[in-house]
């Protein structure tokens, strides 16, 4: 049975769907913003929130960094940009007590091997890997030396790059997320099979989704589909500024997302055909042939 413990939970088969808020960067680098969507995850029954922590020098092309652009802060180069979007050692603690404090999960994707050093000093409950960094060879690298568990997303690979990452990482203590790289994405490209095909392909491993579209459908058909995590963004507002805002998910429709998964959870059953005592009523009033039933 595929399973991975992450701090004081399981996920994996026979586990409740574990259930992510992604914050990544729709916090705009305001702490006031960033507790306001703990408090949101929380509220909505979220498992765990998430971040995302970059090294802005390693992680912007130096060619890019002198590009002005406009910002929450007025008109600035894209590198004093990501400064600003980037939280310090200060925020992190701050962060971690507040998650502790609500009784949540919290972790975040490093995208480079420095952030990684930096998150070591929080000590995270899993670490999760970006569709981007997949083939990241050195950062998984770093993240596998860590000895904690991986959760990697798959957007925009080939299944022999998912390959080449899992043979870097392992299959023990690892996990794997079907998603597509496009924000907000497409109903016709999110591709839920994939879902499927990874159970078959890697039954040691559990599989989930991460999702960027918008709505809430495709989420709950990945968990029908057998997803044992889901990783969703979440917002104050979609129509707040920030590239991730269209294809997040805002609080009131988080708190759906998780009532309906897990009312999708008692549904689903064990799979084996069977008569209810619930039943017994309804054989003796409606079927006009009537056997002896053995339940």
């Amino acid at each position: 049975m595929a399973r991975v413990k992450v701090g004081n939970r399981f996920i994996g088969d026979g586990e409740p769907v574990y259930i992510i808020g992604e914050i990544g960067i729709n916090h705009n680098g305001s702490m006031e913003i960033a507790k306001k969507l703990i408090d949101g995850a929380v509220f909505a029954g979220c498992d765990a929130v998430k971040f995302q922590k970059r090294t802005p020098e390693l992680c912007v092309p130096k060619d890019q960094w002198d590009i002005e652009r406009d910002t929450p802060w007025g008109r600035m180069t894209y590198i004093d940009y990501r400064h600003k979007m980037e939280f310090t050692a200060q925020d992190y603690h701050e962060i971690d007590q507040y998650c502790s404090a609500k009784g949540i999960h919290w972790f975040a994707s490093p995208w480079d091997e420095g952030a990684v050093d930096f998150l070591e000093e929080f000590s995270p409950v899993v670490y999760k890997l970006s569709s981007a960094s997949l083939t990241d060879n050195a950062l998984l690298s770093r993240i596998k030396e860590t000895g904690k568990p991986i959760m990697l997303s798959s957007g925009m690979s080939t299944m022999e790059q998912v390959d080449t990452a899992l043979h870097l990482t392992g299959k023990e203590n690892v996990m794997l997320a079907q998603s597509t790289s496009t924000y907000p994405c497409k109903l016709e490209e999110l591709n839920l099979r994939v879902i499927t095909a990874y159970k078959a392909r890697y039954p040691e491993i559990p599989i989930g989704y991460s999702g960027h579209e918008t709505g809430l459908a495709p989420t709950l058909a990945a968990v029908a589909l057998g997803a044992n995590f889901v990783e969703r963004h979440i917002t104050v507002d979609r129509a707040m500024w920030g590239s991730d805002q269209a294809a997040s998910v805002e609080i009131q429709g988080m708190f759906r997302l998780v009532a309906n998964i897990r009312d999708i959870e008692r549904s689903l059953g064990d799979g084996i055909k069977k008569v209810y005592d619930s039943e017994l009523p309804s054989i003796k009033k409606l079927r006009r042939v009537k056997e002896e039933v053995s339940v």
